[in-house]
C-alpha cells in the first residue's frame, strides 16, 4: 500500500530535498508515515520523526482556528468592522499608484482579514524596527500591530487578495477578545486539548535550539545552503506572528488537524464555513491557486470539481490537507525555503500552487484505503 506516494516523495531528495517526512491519517488512524534524508545534512543525522520544524504559514490555520472558537461563542461577528474592537484601525489610508496616500474609503472588516482581503501586504520591516524601539527591544504583539495600523494599505479593503499579515492582526484580536497573551490563549485552548506537548509561537531558547536546520536551494549551485535558524517572523521573545510564528512536530500537527476533522477544536458547521469560498471574481484576479478557492484562512475546494480537501502550505516546506468526506489527514513537512521540486507538496517561499504531487499522494492514499 502506498508504494506509488512513497517513491514521489523518494524522488524528491533525488531532486535536491534535505529531508522529509510525511503522515497520512485515515478515520483517526495512521495510514501511512513515510520520512526520508536527513533532519542535518552537516552532521548526518536522518530524519527521525520527532523532529520541531519552524512550519511558518501552516500557522495561520491554527490562528484562524483559536479566532474562530472565540467566534462560535458569540464574542465578535466576522461582519464587525475591525476598530469596534481594535480603534487604531478606524481611519486607515490607501497608498496610491503614483505614491500618494488617501483616506480608505471602505472599512476592514473582521472577514477580510481571514480571507485576505483587508488590504495589507506582508512588509514588515519599518514596524518591527519602530516597535523595538520604542519598547526597549521588546516587541509585544499587540504594540506591533497597534503601530502597523499606522502603515498605509497597499489596496482598498475588500477589492482584491494579497497574501499578507492578516493572519497575525488576528492574532492580536484573539488578544483583545480573550483577554490573554495569544500563545497562552492556544496553549489552553488548542495545544493542551490536542494533546500537543512540543508547539507553541513563543519557543524558549531551548527549544529554538531543537529546530531542525533550516536549508535554501539555490538554482545557480543546483543544491541547497543552510540558512539562519532564527525565523524571521518572530519578532522578539514576546511577539506571537498568528500567521508564521508557530513551532511543531509532525505528530502535533496531526493532532490538530484530526481535531479539525472531527469537530473537537470547532463545530462542523463552523469548518464547513471555513473552507468555503469567500473570493469574488474581482478579489480572486490577485489570488494564485489554481482550481480553488479561499475561504477562512485556508485554501478551498469548488463544489463539483475532484478535489474535496482544505489547508494550506508554509514557507519551509510544510503542506497540510484536511480531506473530511474521505476522512483524512495529510500534513508533510520538509525545512527549505525555495523548494527545487516543481508543484510539490509544499507552495515554498514563493507560494507556488500545491495541486501538482498532491493530487497523485491525494488520490493514491484514497484508492488505496478503499
Amino acid at each position: 500500500m502506498f508504494e506509488k506516494t512513497k517513491a514521489l516523495c523518494d524522488s524528491f531528495l533525488e531532486q535536491g530535498l534535505i529531508g522529509f517526512d510525511l503522515m497520512i491519517c485515515k478515520d483517526g488512524k495512521c495510514a501511512l508515515r513515510h520520512m526520508g534524508g536527513y533532519a542535518d545534512r552537516e552532521n548526518q543525522i536522518p530524519v527521525k520523526g520527532d523532529e520541531l520544524y519552524d512550519i511558518y504559514s501552516c500557522s495561520k490555520l491554527i490562528t484562524c482556528t483559536a479566532a474562530l472558537q472565540l467566534w462560535e461563542k458569540g464574542l465578535f461577528r466576522l461582519e464587525d468592522k475591525l476598530s469596534d474592537y481594535m480603534p487604531e484601525f478606524a481611519h486607515m489610508t490607501v497608498k496610491q499608484e503614483d505614491g500618494s496616500v488617501v483616506p480608505a474609503k471602505n472599512p476592514i472588516y473582521i472577514h477580510n482579514l481571514f480571507s485576505m482581503t483587508a488590504g495589507m501586504d506582508y512588509d514588515s520591516a519599518a514596524t518591527k524596527k519602530r516597535c523595538l524601539e520604542e519598547n526597549d527591544g521588546r516587541c509585544p504583539t499587540r504594540e506591533f500591530i497597534r503601530l502597523l495600523a499606522e502603515k498605509p494599505l497597499v489596496y482598498e479593503p475588500g477589492t482584491s487578495w494579497r497574501y499578507s499579515l492578516a493572519h497575525d492582526v488576528i492574532a492580536a484580536l484573539v488578544e483583545v477578545v480573550s483577554g490573554q497573551n495569544f500563545n497562552d490563549y492556544v496553549t489552553e485552548n488548542i495545544f493542551k486539548p490536542m494533546g500537543m506537548t512540543r508547539s507553541t509561537y513563543l519557543p524558549t531558547p531551548e527549544q529554538e535550539a531543537q529546530i531542525v536546520p533550516l536549508y535554501e536551494f539555490k538554482k545557480d549551485l543546483n543544491d541547497s545552503v543552510l540558512r539562519p535558524r532564527n525565523n524571521i517572523y518572530r519578532f522578539g521573545p514576546e511577539y506571537c506572528s498568528g500567521g508564521a510564528g508557530c513551532t511543531s512536530t509532525v505528530e502535533d500537527y496531526m493532532k490538530f488537524l484530526e481535531g479539525l476533522r472531527t469537530g473537537k477544536l470547532l463545530k462542523p458547521e463552523t469548518v464547513q464555513l471555513m473552507q468555503t469560498n469567500r473570493l469574488t471574481p474581482e478579489q480572486s484576479k490577485g489570488y494564485s491557486v489554481e482550481k480553488r478557492g479561499y475561504g477562512l484562512g485556508v485554501r478551498t475546494p469548488f463544489p463539483g470539481n475532484p478535489y474535496t480537501d482544505f489547508g494550506w502550505g508554509g514557507a519551509g516546506g510544510a503542506y497540510l490537507a484536511v480531506d473530511v468526506p474521505n476522512g483524512m489527514t495529510l500534513f508533510f513537512c520538509q525545512h527549505m525555503f525555495f523548494t527545487p521540486i516543481p508543484k510539490a507538496l509544499t507552495y515554498g517561499y514563493a507560494f507556488d500552487e500545491v495541486t501538482g504531487t498532491h493530487t497523485v499522494i491525494k488520490e493514491d492514499a484514497v484508492n488505496a484505503l478503499y
